[in-house]
């Protein structure tokens, strides 16, 4: 298998190393660090993974030269040269990561006849028609919206919370229809939809609330019918987009009413209050129909001292390794690319990215994040099926993936302080080799 490295303290970033070879053993010994596949047990597809193509993203891009805009977009997208993303989300119009606040219609246009998405062909439309020509194959999109426009809400605001009307509902479902077809008509397909960015959030940047219940009659009643009439019942509509915490109890109030639920392809989270990685793996068992799907995390506030922190790398990997093993469909990272303030941001909202640009020198900087998500993006390819792989050491961490070429990858983290040999074990044969201290290692099957 060939063998790659990310580890703390060496050059090492997604390092090719020697390939090791496996030799026959029947029995693996009990005290040995070791990391065993089963790969005739498969769980779910996945979808792919990536991150988000925000305005800031899209803005700080814009201000690099040529010569790094290319560089950027490879480093992300090309999967041979990069690490290869296959998904990706943007926002419909303006979130927190926007420098200016803005919606696509004029005040109180219910019939969307002022509809126009003329503010991202500046910045946002031309930085996702590069990203998607740099794949060199498919990068599927999703869109959320983090409000409706301010007179569509209870709060008169696109900011602080407040609720939609609904004399407003229907309205609103229908510019979802058309962001979606404007952006397709500018040649940018779109995968998926979520209802509503974080709709148990009251925020200080764009946000609206919405209980379970609510989003339950806006998929059913508006956004669901809405979609299928205009003929888009193929997109991949999410709901919750919110914290691991509760979500059962929201998707079972979506769910357990079969005329919302028909519409609904599963459900998205994010990281930000606990862990709750177990919430993930029962939503699954008791909904084995609907996808779990990570679409946001990232770090922060924003501190230039701690751009460097190996801790977040670690951060990134352990919610991948762990949000997959429970489950997700697919995971993406929260924007791709901001500048030297964790910028730009419309209400100082400053955080990490797994790339910052120093957008006066015009250069990159790559942080461990970008390398850790590397090891599992690279590597699990969309229509990879995981399968079963365990750890006899809690020391070491795995996921497995069967690719539908047939190649095997595994992902084995290691967050102690300490060289570890260890040995991948599956159907009856093994390969040694060594996670050394603070790493992340992918074995690939040649």
């Amino acid at each position: 298998m060939d063998v790659y490295v990310t580890a703390k303290g060496t050059k090492d970033r997604l390092t090719a190393k020697d390939p090791v070879s496996f030799t026959a053993l029947l029995q693996p010994a009990e005290h040995e660090p070791m990391i065993m596949v089963d790969s005739k047990r498969t769980f779910q597809t996945l979808e792919g993974i990536g991150g988000a193509l925000t305005d800031s993203s899209a803005e700080v891009y814009a201000k690099l030269p040529k010569d790094k805009q290319a560089e950027l977009l490879t480093a992300y997208f090309d999967p041979e040269k990069g690490i290869g993303y296959t998904m990706a989300r943007t926002n419909i119009h303006s979130c927190d990561y926007s420098s200016d606040m803005y919606t696509y219609v004029k005040e109180g246009d219910a019939e969307l006849k002022t509809f126009s998405v003329d503010h991202d062909r500046r910045f946002r439309i031309p930085f996702i028609q590069a990203a998607l020509a740099a794949a060199k194959g498919p990068v599927k999109l999703f869109a959320s919206p983090w409000s409706p426009p301010p007179w569509m809400k209870t709060n008169q605001d696109m900011l602080h919370g407040g609720k939609l009307k609904p004399e407003f509902a229907a309205s609103w479902a229908s510019y979802f229809v058309r962001f979606v077809q404007e952006y397709e008509k500018a040649g940018i397909p779109v995968w998926g939809l979520t209802v509503q960015n974080e709709p148990m959030a009251t925020q200080i940047w764009e946000s609206c609330v919405f209980t379970a219940q609510e989003e339950r009659d806006f998929v059913r009643d508006h956004l669901g019918p809405t979609l299928e009439k205009a003929g888009l019942g193929r997109l991949k509509l999410m709901i919750w987009d919110h914290n691991r915490g509760i979500l059962y109890q929201r998707a079972q109030v979506v769910y357990d009413d079969p005329a919302a639920s028909r519409y609904v392809w599963g459900l998205g989270y994010h990281w930000y209050v606990g862990d709750h990685f177990d919430n993930v793996r029962m939503l699954h068992d008791a909904f084995p129909d609907k996808a779990v799907f990570f679409t946001e995390g990232c770090d922060g506030p924003f501190d230039p001292k701690k751009v460097d922190s190996w801790e977040r790398g670690e951060l990134y990997a352990t919610s991948l390794l762990r949000d997959l093993n429970n489950w997700a469909a697919g995971w993406t990272d929260w924007n791709i690319l901001l500048d030297e303030r964790g910028g730009p941001n419309h209400v100082a909202n400053y955080t990490f990215a797994p790339v910052h640009a120093d957008t006066a020198e015009g250069t990159l900087k790559y942080t461990p994040p970008y390398y850790y998500i590397g090891h599992f993006s690279k590597f699990f390819k969309p229509g990879a099926k995981r399968v079963a792989s365990t750890s006899n050491t809690d020391d070491l961490e795995a996921v497995a993936f069967l690719n539908t070429d047939g190649r095997l990858a595994v992902v084995v983290l290691n967050k102690t302080g300490k060289d570890i040999p260890f040995q991948l074990w599956s159907a009856g044969q093994t390969a040694k080799t060594l996670s050394p201290a603070r790493s992340i290692v992918t074995l690939v099957a040649r």
